[in-house]
């Protein structure tokens, strides 16, 4: 892993070109030809290569030249280092992978023990159906045999939450007729709260679980 803090210039030639003058930024290359450019503020990258890139150091005109190059699409990004604050070069370990808590996978799961968290009476018989606008988090039916539909979402739902909601109901509407929406979170924006009034869907508040709370196991078939 390599670590650069330096007042830089970057220029980048591939399927669009782009110049970026003089600032000081932190370079990250790693191991896996990730190359990242980061300016003092927020958190993506200004310009960034992909993992697979080939990267190369090169001294041009008395300066220190960061270059990386990747051949599917044909993209040149360079780092022209103009004054180096910080170099520092050492031999990343990781092998972990990420353990995502209170994930909407695991809500799932915790919906398939605990049915009653939706309402009395329901029974989740599908996770992950796939209709024709997309796939469904859960499809159901309520204790007078109507299709539910629960779209779930880990942290506070937005109005593109309600939208996606809406047109999971519409797809299966027509085909079945009486088909509720049901959207199933923590809290709601304000807008997503009209907005779902407006088109008839409900919503349920709903935690995800905490660590160790529910560990999602293999489904044995997939809709």
């Amino acid at each position: 892993m390599l670590v650069v803090l330096a007042r830089c210039r970057v220029h980048y030639d591939g399927r669009a070109k782009s110049e970026l003058g003089s600032g000081d930024r932190i370079i990250m290359v790693k191991p896996d030809g990730s190359f990242l450019v980061h300016q003092s503020k927020k958190r993506e990258p200004v310009n960034w290569q992909p993992p697979g890139s080939f990267v190369s150091v090169e001294e041009r005109n008395g300066k220190v030249i960061l270059r990386s190059v990747r051949r599917k699409p044909k993209e040149t990004l360079e780092v022209e280092l103009e004054e180096i604050y910080l170099a520092s070069l050492f031999r990343a370990e990781d092998y972990e992978e990420l353990d995502l808590t209170g994930s909407e996978a695991e809500m799932a799961e915790m919906i398939f023990k605990n049915p009653e968290l939706i309402e009395p009476g329901f029974r989740p018989l599908f996770r992950e159906k796939p209709v024709g606008s997309g796939i469904v988090d859960i499809l159901g039916k309520d204790n007078r045999g109507n299709l539910v539909i629960l779209e779930l979402k880990r942290r506070k739902a937005d109005l593109h939450a309600v939208s996606q909601l809406k047109r999971y109901v519409e797809a299966l509407g027509g085909e079945h007729g009486n088909v509720r929406g049901i959207l199933v979170a923590p809290g709601l924006t304000s807008g997503a709260r009209r907005l779902l009034e407006k088109e008839g869907l409900e919503f349920r508040k709903v935690q995800p679980p905490k660590r160790g709370e529910f560990k999602r196991g293999k489904q044995k078939t997939l809709f």
